[in-house]
């Protein structure tokens, strides 16, 4: 189906059917319209104008639709055109970064299509490894076979389970790769697994600081990044800093305190700043 509507309308009529669609969404279904507002509340620290709420909550449909729609049809989009979709600000940090053979630890937030952008990353040559869940939706997996039988590239992209060792973790750096996971979970899965509290937006939180200490031990520069979508399925990696640098490191404990503050203050200016981004409600 989705095969078919990209063939009659184009890759910039599909992103415009999925707005309608993400729009439509947004005026029936009233109670993730509630659990929306409640999060932007959350997120902003006050009551936002009707005016702030229905464009953000508007703009959060349509996004959520668009990112789903455009995982379903990755296969079908020719390698050129779909290498161009992607864009990385601050690129020269992670060339630098990665240019010390050691690997790079990518520390995300639950927020933005990270399926999308690890399979755009491995076909731009990166070599790159990725966290998820085990018990993964069966239309993502499925997405997945397909997009192995096209892109040979994406055959070679690692993938790690969130369940899994830390020994997978370190041949990642040992042999060089650009890592990604989020540290921002909503529950700790494991109690063995390393955490770090940290405030944000008001609340205290835990969130897994294990990764980075690993990249630490490994001489892995850790570097923030967010992803943000744009118009015409285009996506932008943002490569925001360095939160630790392994080479000028003295104090473990204090290194990752430091950076998890870091972390957590650069995710509160990314949210507010486009609020839509929010995810999980």
């Amino acid at each position: 189906m989705t095969g078919w509507l990209l063939a009659c309308l184009s890759l910039s009529g599909f992103y415009r059917f999925g707005r309608m669609f993400g729009t439509v969404e947004w005026l029936i279904n009233h109670k993730r319209r509630g659990r929306f507002s409640a999060a932007l509340q959350r997120v902003l620290g006050r009551v936002p104008t009707a005016s702030e709420r229905r464009r953000a909550t508007r703009e959060f449909f349509v996004r959520t639709r668009c990112d789903k729609l455009f995982y379903l049809i990755l296969d079908r989009i020719p390698r050129d055109k779909l290498m161009a979709l992607l864009s990385i600000d601050n690129q020269a940090l992670l060339d630098e970064a990665l240019a010390r053979g050691r690997g790079v630890y990518l520390a995300f937030s639950h927020h933005g299509a990270h399926h999308v952008i690890a399979m755009l990353m491995a076909l731009k040559g990166f070599k790159t490894a990725g966290v998820r869940d085990r018990r993964e939706g069966a239309i993502r997996r499925y997405v997945q076979q397909r997009f192995d039988r096209v892109y040979p590239e994406f055959q070679r992209m690692r993938v790690l389970f969130a369940d899994g060792y830390p020994r997978d973790i370190y041949r990642c750096f040992r042999d060089g790769c650009l890592l990604g996971s989020a540290m921002d979970v909503s529950r700790v899965r494991d109690p063995n697994q390393r955490t770090e509290q940290v405030t944000i937006f008001g609340e205290k939180r835990l969130f897994l600081s294990g990764p980075l200490r690993i990249a630490l031990r490994c001489q892995a520069p850790v570097l923030q990044a967010f992803i943000v979508p744009e118009e015409r399925f285009r996506y932008r990696l943002e490569i925001v800093e360095i939160l630790v640098d392994p080479e000028k490191v003295r104090d473990e404990a204090a290194a990752v305190a430091r950076a998890m503050h870091t972390y957590a203050a650069n995710v509160e200016r990314y949210l507010r700043a486009s609020p839509s981004l929010i995810s999980r409600v």
